[in-house]
């Protein structure tokens, strides 16, 4: 635990460790409202809290990196789970120093009670994530150490509740990625507490005796106020029917009262009285009639801040002599910014960045009118676009998905993109200024005619928040992999797996070659090629007789990443395209556009060889420049008579003259689950595993289909099985297994798995590198502390 965020201290890159209930807190406490005091414990130290769990159980043991996506509909499945998660949790021990710094700054306040409430942040995608408050309950606590770790563990637990676990996977959302943090604030006895709900026609106001949570757990029906917003006159009220209220002392007088069993989340059985409110006191109005205008007057100021709607709970606490109103919590709805709209879809690549539109919403491109730095936005990204994405700054398309082109250019070149965003050609205007945010999935467009600096007064609602937060933090995109710290690799612990790169672009190779990888794992030719095609099909060069300058392009491309990584090996795939995505070519009959496969890999060289054998000759004299470090890994390999074809051709091109070259092929067509033996005896020397295709021919779904996407799953067990299969039949056959897909990325909980069942090799986009290098280190010491004390015990 590194520190504590103080609520009138925490900074606007700081709403990811705070979560949004205390960042807004925050934000509205910082403005000069009277908030009550507290401090936040970091969603990262539950993170460090579960790296010091010591389970067996498969689904918890890499628990802060896991998304545990259980199956759901096994309820008994689900029940033993969070029984056994949390059961871990509260039984486990918090460090004393962490409890030492906790109970130093609650003793501050010289309050006996303290109030734990979660605060969360959880992404953006492309399902509606609805109201997750009633996930998570606040825990009231005495202040003294044992009491307080006690709410602490309690808090966290409930994260991995059995009904937590189905909302999280129902809504679509991988629990690593919820953030969790604790508000921690003092509590002391309320004399009403409430909310106000603005919208335009009216404020309503409500009130309770003693603290809200009467009103949180539905036991009491508060009173209601109802305010004319323009003048803040009092329209109409409503007594409501408060038969009890909660306190964390006894009230002034307890002659008439009546204690009650407590019915809230508590820590220990005394921080939270409840008493039944005697017959003369519930037939009076909560809240104080001196009181009521202070409230009215803070709605007025807040319209000043939100706009005409929002939310807000409050409470009036008796600090004697005298009596305060504080704001509790902060809500705002969408509508509340009407200079501010969001456009959702799904978080490709990472990154956020602020720029202005390039809107293509047909096919006629023309790239020669493409601003510098703008943010690309189309239907979907075509092939021959590629190499102009390296002058964008962002990429948002209404089509596509995780796996696609764009998507995979786009987190290689470390620019952030949406796909899948619905009708966002027709939403979005050409030059119209954006801010792209690819960790949430969210687009945010801003009036043409509005500065940024206007719209920033109006923070108080989430939409403005988020764009403070975000326009603070992009003045320029940034890769997360650039510029490595000479000390990357040397403080990290060195791994056995290798860890490999996805890589396509030339210009890439100096901002990574020094990342600590083992070579490339996967060299995308159709993606590189690009670059020396000029929108051109390859055959198209070779009739009009200028094969000889394509050979030269091409073998410069190739000999730029074999120069670049020496001797690291270097896996060069050849040409994977789907006919509909090649360059236009007049006289090459196509599959249907709509086709998820078309001529793809093996049997378009089969269709048409001079290509292939074209390659060859550029990996070939790649060789015989001296770099002996270049592999070829042939793609989608439907059987074995084509894996021979190719072996054959590549025999004839000399490339199996140098002794260090290998001969791969990528194992995603189901086939050569059934077939590897056969194509070990017909020459491979090595497999990659990739997942993106292997998933959608295994469960029948197109990976590029927005509907589909909750189905494109790489954790469903017959995906999994068959990964653990093709590893288990490559050490029986004495070969590398590597794995180049996007699986171990997207889900880095199945790195455990990987690394325990043998592959040999990770392939990663740069982004990863240095997430997927911490998850191979903790994969391989769990190993070897298993062996450990399995000798021990033997």
């Amino acid at each position: 635990m590194d520190k504590l965020y103080w609520l009138d201290q925490i900074k606007l890159q700081d709403r990811a460790k705070v979560g949004d209930k205390a960042f807004y807190l925050s934000r509205i406490m910082q403005r000069g409202y009277p908030v009550v005091p507290g401090f936040v414990i970091g969603a990262e130290v539950l993170r460090e809290f579960l790296e010091t769990l010591n389970s067996s159980e498969s689904l918890v043991a890499d628990l802060p990196y896991s998304s545990l996506h259980l199956d759901v509909g096994n309820w008994r499945q689900l029940q033993q789970v969070a029984g056994r998660l949390r059961q871990e949790i509260i039984a486990a021990t918090l460090p004393s120093s962490w409890m030492n710094k906790l109970f130093k700054a609650a003793r501050e306040w010289e309050s006996s009670y303290l109030i734990l409430r979660p605060s969360l942040t959880v992404p953006n995608n492309n399902k509606q994530v609805g109201n997750i408050s009633g996930l998570l309950e606040s825990i009231f606590c005495h202040c003294d150490q044992e009491t307080i770790a006690k709410a602490l563990k309690q808090t966290w637990s409930q994260l991995f509740r059995a009904r937590s676990l189905l909302y999280w996977q129902q809504a679509g959302i991988n629990l690593q990625q919820v953030n969790l943090a604790i508000l921690v604030q003092p509590v002391r006895n309320a004399i009403a507490s409430g909310s106000i709900n603005a919208n335009t026609s009216a404020w309503e106001i409500t009130a309770t005796c003693g603290l809200e949570v009467a009103i949180a757990n539905g036991e009491v029906q508060p009173d209601v106020y109802y305010i004319q917003p323009d003048t803040g006159k009092l329209l109409e009220k409503h007594l409501g029917n408060k038969i009890l209220a909660y306190y964390v002392d006894e009230p002034a007088s307890t002659d008439e009262w009546q204690a009650l069993p407590d019915s809230v989340l508590i820590a220990d059985d005394t921080a939270l009285n409840t008493y039944l409110l005697p017959d003369n006191q519930q037939k009076q109005y909560a809240l104080p009639k001196e009181h009521l205008p202070q409230v009215i007057d803070l709605a007025s100021q807040l319209v000043g801040e939100f706009g005409k709607h929002f939310s807000v709970k409050w409470t009036i606490l008796q600090e004697n002599p005298v009596t305060k109103l504080y704001l509790t919590q902060v809500k705002s709805p969408q509508s509340a910014i009407p200079n501010v709209h969001i456009i959702k879809g799904l978080g490709a690549a990472r990154g956020r960045v602020t720029a202005t539109a390039y809107v293509v919403a047909n096919s006629h491109f023309q790239p020669e009118k493409l601003p510098h730095g703008a943010i690309l936005v189309a239907r979907s990204i075509k092939p021959d676009w590629l190499p102009l994405l390296q002058q964008v700054k962002g990429i948002i398309t209404e089509q596509g998905g995780l796996t696609s082109h764009a998507a995979i250019l786009a987190r290689e070149l470390g620019i952030p993109a949406v796909v899948s965003a619905t009708d966002v050609t027709a939403l979005i205007q050409n030059g119209e200024k954006l801010i792209l945010d690819g960790d949430r999935a969210e687009v945010y467009r801003i009036k043409a005619d509005v500065a940024l600096e206007e719209v920033q007064p109006r923070w108080g609602s989430a939409e403005a928040l988020e764009l403070n937060y975000l326009h603070s933090s992009m003045s320029s995109p940034t890769n997360s992999w650039e510029s490595p710290d000479s000390s990357f690799a040397s403080a990290k612990p060195l791994i056995a797996t290798q860890l490999l790169l996805n890589l396509s672009q030339p210009n890439l190779i100096e901002q990574v070659q020094n990342l600590p990888v083992d070579g490339v794992g996967l060299l995308r030719s159709e993606l590189m090629i690009l670059n020396i095609l000029a929108g051109e099909h390859p055959n198209s060069w070779l009739i009009d007789g200028r094969q000889a300058e394509l050979l030269e392009l091409w073998t410069e491309q190739i000999m730029q990443f074999a120069r670049g990584f020496a001797p690291r090996p270097v896996f060069y795939r050849s040409l994977d395209w789907r006919s509909h995505e090649l360059p236009s070519f007049p006289n090459q009959q196509q599959s249907s556009p709509k086709s998820v496969l078309g001529e793809r890999g093996i049997f378009s060289y089969l269709l048409n060889p001079a290509v292939f054998e074209l390659e060859l000759n550029a990996l070939a004299t790649v060789q015989k420049a001296g770099y002996s470090n270049i592999n070829l890994l042939l793609p989608f390999v439907r059987s074995v008579e084509e894996f021979t074809f190719c072996r054959h051709k590549v025999e004839q091109a000399g490339l199996t003259q140098q002794p260090q070259f290998q001969l791969w092929m990528m194992a995603e067509v189901p086939s050569v689950l059934f077939l590897l033996p056969e194509y070990v005896k017909a020459g491979v020397n090595g497999i990659s595993i990739g997942t993106n295709d292997l998933t959608q021919l295994l469960l029948g779904v197109d990976r590029e289909q927005q509907q589909l996407a909750r189905v494109f799953n790489e954790l469903q067990p017959a995906v999994m099985n068959a990964i653990a299969q093709l590893i288990e039949m490559s050490k029986n056959a004495g070969i590398p297994c590597a794995i180049c897909g996007q699986a171990p990325v997207t889900y880095p909980e199945i790195i455990d798995h990987l690394v325990r069942w043998g592959i040999t090799a990770i392939s990663v986009e740069p982004e990863a590198v240095s997430r997927t290098y911490d998850a191979i280190a903790r994969a391989e010491h769990r190993l070897i502390l298993e062996a450990a004390r399995r000798q021990l015990r033997g």
